[in-house]
């Protein structure tokens, strides 16, 4: 019966904890909201932060140009500038660093 308490909705337990310190004004504010959407502080803040965390990491790998960026970006495929020197010295050295 124990066991049940700690599984989520998803049927795996959890085995890792997050701890945080809040003001009482801001545990009010999350108690009150959780209790609108009828769920537990738990449930509420678990799925906030993941919620928020999914965001961030998909901001994050979206890249966004203005005009002139997008422009610059295109023309350097059309025409790419030759290779020179200074390039094939620092693909030397990541080759060497890396392994690759």
């Amino acid at each position: 019966m124990a066991e049940e308490a700690k599984r989520p909705a998803t049927g795996r337990v959890r085995g890792e904890r997050l701890e945080t310190r809040v003001t009482a004004d801001q545990k009010r504010l999350i108690e009150h909201a959780a209790a609108l959407q009828g769920r537990t502080v738990t449930d509420f803040v678990l799925t906030s932060v993941q919620d928020a965390a999914r965001r961030a990491i998909e901001e994050h790998q979206y890249l966004e140009l203005s005009v002139r960026d997008s422009q610059a970006f295109i023309e350097a495929l059309i025409e790419p500038q030759p290779v020179n020197e200074r390039l094939h010295d620092t693909v030397r050295r990541f080759r060497e660093r890396t392994g690759v």
